[in-house]
């Protein structure tokens, strides 16, 4: 094996374990959240450190690859694609984390359990996981088979946040003692809506990586 590629490999695991880090944080943000368990979202908020920390270190070494080796074709594809998604994985841990201060707030943690399921967060949780999963199963096998799957997801995600719109509108006006709570629970939504974003983007810089094609703002699945 070439020197370059020892380097490279190196960097892929390096994302490779940040990648696994962040499904981990969102894997218990959804218990965290679902259980009302303020231990774990505390858990959560102390690991983000370790999150950012990856993100710079992968940001580092790729810079010093680019200026070492000069990469060019597809192995500038893969450096400027790791750059891009680590930049990503720490986005999503963010979100991760401000879901986590949600329930350590433990103001609206209460919330009846109608109203959560009618909102289907459990699912948004779910299919979150399943997409960020698979998108690194698709960087880790450099096969993007998978990706149209992938990012049909993120429609399923965006139907339900415009749906919990009007369910917590609809609430809050039968129920005014809820506003507060319930613009807070509107946030978090948010949150799982912009993680799922998120999410499409990954898929698209490992399209582009491996396929060299750009699916960004060309409305392609």
């Amino acid at each position: 094996m070439k020197h370059t590629e020892k380097e490279l490999q190196a960097l892929k695991e390096e994302i490779s374990q940040m990648w696994k880090l962040v499904i981990s944080q969102l894997e218990k943000s959804k218990q965290a959240f679902l259980n009302g368990d303020v231990e774990v979202a505390r858990e959560i908020a102390s690991r983000e450190k370790r999150v950012n920390a990856f993100e710079l270190k992968i940001d580092c070494d790729c810079e010093n690859y680019i200026a070492l080796y000069n990469p060019v074709a597809i192995d500038l594809r893969l450096i400027l694609s790791l750059i891009k998604i680590g930049i990503t994985l720490e986005r999503i841990g963010d979100f991760c984390e401000g879901i986590a201060r949600h329930v350590i707030e433990d103001d609206c943690n209460d919330t009846e359990p109608q109203v959560v399921e009618d909102l289907q967060i459990e699912k948004m949780f779910t299919i979150l996981i399943g997409m960020l999963s698979d998108s690194f199963v698709a960087l880790e096998s450099e096969n993007t088979k998978m990706s149209g799957k992938i990012l049909s997801k993120d429609d399923e995600i965006d139907s339900i946040y415009v749906n919990a719109l009007h369910i917590l509108t609809d609430h809050m006006q039968r129920n005014p003692g809820f506003i507060r709570c319930g613009l807070k629970i509107y946030l978090l939504i948010r949150k799982l809506e912009r993680i799922g974003d998120h999410c499409s983007n990954i898929v698209e810089d490992i399209v582009f990586y491996i396929d060299a094609k750009v699916l960004k703002h060309t409305g392609q699945k």
